[in-house]
């Protein structure tokens, strides 16, 4: 019994050195990764607790009768009866460049077989969203390395743009994608994992190591055997880290896998803690939750560093229901939304991105003016070929002038398709749109197109041009590109 006061008492001076008269509550039961707990008049919401068996809990329901808290850690030990304290600490995780190429749970536990780094700066999980003073407008580029996103879909860095399909349409590998190109462009990356199986963590995790993309990235696991606790607090911890990077005036990237998942670990502690259910029985705050963690991504400007934090969060459909609950929440609250297709996927479209339904509402105030101009109306024309493609499926006749567009529309479409983790620089992306403006792709049967391509993303090496350069060098290289491809083929 000594040893679990010593116990006690060594884990509370870590909190509180020497101070002696506390609030003490008790445990009145414990289970399914909850803890209700009588006393502790003064606790608040998202209060650290410690426990009498050393672990840590966090409170998450406040009645006038008792405290619902929810279990970071797991223990054996811990039972009705035990007596719990407030530690009057924020929750908080390590942060800095210690973390870089770490695995880590939302507490910042190592994964990885390594010790914690010390000297790691402490970040708190919960702090308010910068002000509308600290902000600035999305003015940078943020490239995914994805043809579609880069060029008609374009992201900036600060903003929110949600990656929604069913699930396995590659929304992961869309978010890999975009980790992956962040070598060399000074971004910090966050990857969360919510929820997932442990061979989806450890297949993500080989990747980002096989790509050199782990160097320069954080990655926060809560599996899905956690507790419910941990994978709640999962995107916290993530968007923590993030921050430590915007406000010392870098720029990061964080990618939210999946807020799905999220949202029915947050409905499941709700309903456990005997809170009303609401629309489809998610508690009414789900949210200002959700709201709470996405408006802490933004661009500061110079006077705050002018850091940035970018946000790539993922959400799952249920047979391509994009006006579902959660769906729509995140929708509303961020920038633009990146829609994948199950059709599109089944007909070999990959990535299988659904361009009239995508969206960036502010990426393209931050684009290249250069790639901003070849894009023009590529999106819209694209658009149009898709409607009048339908035409040709009845057989009905068309005027010459549809038929060259619906041609056109063919060729783009090959130019679009991009296998999966095989993201391309933007002066790849800017030499196939001039070559494309310029009808350099008409006549070229479009099972051929990808040949053509691969050539092209070869000459670029030899180039010394840039996104700066004149558009009549770049259109003079890309005809005089096309000819000598032209000459070898035959």
């Amino acid at each position: 019994m000594n040893n679990l006061f010593d116990r006690q008492q060594h884990w509370l001076d870590r909190y509180q050195p020497g101070l002696r008269i506390r609030e003490v509550g008790s445990v009145l039961s414990v289970g399914d990764g909850i803890a209700w707990i009588s006393g502790l008049p003064s606790a608040a919401m998202d209060d650290v607790l410690l426990l009498a068996d050393g672990s840590r809990a966090l409170v998450f329901d406040l009645s006038a009768e008792r405290i619902g808290a929810v279990l970071l850690e797991e223990s054996d030990l811990l039972t009705a009866g035990a007596a719990a304290y407030l530690t009057h600490t924020p929750l908080h995780i390590p942060a800095g460049p210690e973390l870089l190429g770490r695995v880590i749970d939302p507490l910042g536990n190592p994964l990885d077989g390594h010790a914690l780094p010390e000297g790691s700066h402490m970040q708190n999980l919960y702090t308010p969203s910068p002000p509308i003073i600290a902000r600035d407008y999305v003015h940078e580029p943020l490239y995914t390395g994805s043809k579609i996103i880069d060029t008609l879909i374009p992201i900036g860095r600060g903003q929110r743009q949600l990656i929604i399909g069913d699930e396995g349409l590659g929304r992961s590998s869309l978010a890999l994608d975009s980790i992956i190109n962040q070598r060399d462009q000074n971004v910090k990356c966050i990857y969360v994992l919510i929820g997932q199986k442990r061979s989806t963590v450890v297949n993500t995790i080989d990747l980002l190591r096989q790509y050199g993309a782990l160097d320069y990235t954080t990655v926060i696991v809560a599996e899905a055997s956690a507790l419910p606790g941990l994978v709640h607090l999962a995107p916290f911890a993530g968007c923590a880290i993030a921050e430590y990077w915007m406000t010392r005036g870098h720029h990061s990237l964080i990618v939210y896998d999946d807020l799905s998942t999220h949202a029915n670990t947050y409905r499941e502690l709700s309903l456990l803690l005997r809170r009303p259910p609401g629309r489809e029985a998610y508690p009414g705050d789900i949210f200002s939750i959700h709201a709470r963690l996405l408006e802490r991504s933004t661009c500061l400007n110079p006077a705050q560093g002018g850091g940035s934090m970018t946000a790539l969060p993922i959400v799952e459909t249920k047979q391509g229901e994009i006006a579902a609950y959660i769906p729509t929440n995140l929708i509303s609250i961020t920038d633009g939304q990146v829609y994948l297709d199950q059709e599109l996927f089944s007909s070999g479209f990959r990535p299988a991105i659904d361009i009239g339904r995508s969206v960036s509402r502010i990426g393209g105030a931050a684009q290249h003016p250069r790639i901003k101009a070849e894009a023009g109306r590529m999106k819209l024309d694209y658009l149009q070929f898709l409607e009048l493609e339908v035409f040709t499926r009845f057989g009905a006749r068309i005027e010459a002038s549809m038929e060259t567009a619906i041609a056109r529309g063919r060729v783009l479409r090959e130019i679009l398709k991009q296998e999966r983790l095989s993201p391309l620089p933007i002066i790849y992306q800017l030499a196939w749109m001039i070559a494309f403006n310029e009808h350099v792709f008409d006549g070229i049967d479009p099972a051929q197109i990808q040949k053509y391509l691969q050539s092209l993303s070869q000459w670029l090496s030899t180039t010394t041009l840039t996104l700066d350069s004149p558009r009549p060098d770049w259109v003079a290289a890309v005809t005089l590109w096309h000819k000598h491809t032209s000459e070898s083929a035959t």
